[in-house]
């Protein structure tokens, strides 16, 4: 919910107008490194964002970036006043002052409109983090400019301190994406060809006019750098003034021996595993006590005997007997889930529920590790068609588990509620 405070983060002040200096701060209005972009991009990173801690930080960044854009808003208003009644003025940018009365609109310092091509937004966290980190940087750098040709000592308080946000920002950002832990080059779950990703390939050679040369340094030597001499030129003749042929094969190497009955064992097991959760899953949906948790149990029931007739399906593009392995893990987990529900008798509906879902939830992540080791194995063996069925089973477990996270988000909001009214009558 968002609710506007008429005071300003930071108080404007101009003293001197200057129309023409106005028509630079749209830049931070409606450009491509303005406040809206950032706003936006933020806001709707975090309405994306499974994640809830660093939900919380790109919705209360994005929430600043408004602040900020009024804040701007206001200076390039002020500054640009005089286009209002002024002609010499106003003909600075008939744009703003015929077309816009002299106020300030979603245009950049050129004229060009605001559009959502400006936001970078992949659903993937760190890699939208990072885009964070470089919007903060390019917009630090426009602010920087802002001040170096600004003569109005009001303004220039103002850039400063919307300038030092942006690296308050980057900071912020900088420490989530570290506090992720991700290896620095783990960008999504598929790996890079080896070999390839550390072949440098010296792509722009010779000397140029303005003394222009090859150069060596950390980013193509050292460590498990391979430095590729001119490979436009050793592509057709390997090997050329000593130069290293480039590794073009980005197919998987042969399969060991035994990977693909390890398959087939992995699949054995998820299949006996499925069919136990056929069983689970109807006492599951009779114990839950609120609607919603019931209709996503007998929903994955569905899922689940869909999924038992694809790993049926894999068996037969396998060539092998769709036989089942007994899943000591899954009698485990499903013993577990008997006992909670029997535990769950005693307790408040949504201590039940939540209770319940966890072991719902426990279920679903052996399951998804089953699922892709088995999807795993089937790419390294180049087996396309069952990768493809295992996937949509693992697409199938990856969103029941969200699911399960919603519901047990609401539970909890509902467990509080009893002893919120009791506080209130104590009172």
């Amino acid at each position: 919910m968002y609710h506007h405070v008429k005071k300003l983060m930071f108080t404007v002040r101009v003293d001197e107008p200057d129309v023409r200096f106005g028509n630079m701060l749209l830049e931070q209005f409606g450009g491509a490194n303005g406040e809206l972009a950032a706003a936006m991009q933020y806001s709707i990173q975090g309405l994306n964002c499974e994640d809830p801690d660093r939900k919380d930080l790109l919705m209360d960044i994005g929430t600043e970036e408004l602040s900020h854009l009024e804040i701007v808003g206001c200076l390039a208003r002020m500054h640009l006043k005089p286009s209002k009644f002024d002609r010499q003025a106003a003909e600075t940018d008939p744009l703003i002052a015929i077309a816009g009365g002299g106020g300030v609109n979603l245009f950049n310092s050129q004229g060009n409109p605001w559009t959502a091509d400006y936001l970078k937004i992949t659903g993937e966290l760190d890699v939208d983090l990072r885009s964070n980190i470089a919007a903060e940087a390019r917009a630090k750098i426009v602010y920087e400019r802002l001040i170096n040709f600004c003569d109005d000592a009001g303004t220039k308080d103002a850039l400063q301190f919307l300038m030092t946000r942006e690296i308050t920002h980057m900071k912020a950002f900088a420490a989530a994406l570290e506090s992720m832990k991700k290896p620095a080059f783990s960008i999504g779950k598929l790996a890079p060809t080896p070999g390839l990703v550390n072949q440098f390939f010296n792509d722009s050679t010779g000397a140029g006019d303005e003394g222009e040369i090859d150069t060596r340094g950390p980013w193509n030597q050292g460590g498990e750098w391979e430095f590729v001499e001119s490979p436009a030129f050793s592509q057709s003749e390997p090997g050329i003034n000593g130069s290293q042929p480039i590794k073009t094969e980005s197919s998987p190497p042969l399969a060991p021996e035994g990977m693909a009955e390890l398959l087939v064992d992995e699949l054995r097991d998820i299949l006996h595993a499925e069919k136990q959760l056929t069983k689970a899953l109807p006492k599951m949906a009779k114990a839950a006590r609120f609607d919603r948790l019931r209709e996503l149990f007998e929903q994955h029931l569905m899922e689940t005997q869909e999924q038992i007739e694809r790993l049926n399906e894999c068996f037969s593009l396998l060539g092998e007997t769709p036989r089942a392995k007994p899943c000591k893990g899954m009698m485990g987990l499903v013993e577990e889930g008997q006992e909670v529900m029997e535990e769950g008798a005693d307790k408040e509906d949504a201590l039940a529920d939540l209770a319940l879902i966890g072991a719902a939830q426990r279920v679903e992540h052996y399951e998804i590790s089953g699922y892709t080791t088995a999807k795993n194995l089937a790419q390294q063996l180049r087996h396309s068609a069952v990768v493809e069925l295992l996937s949509k089973s693992l697409a199938e477990e990856e969103n029941s588990d969200q699911l399960l996270n919603q519901v047990a988000r609401s539970l909890m909001s509902v467990a509080q509620m009893p002893a919120a009214v009791e506080r209130i009558e104590v009172e």
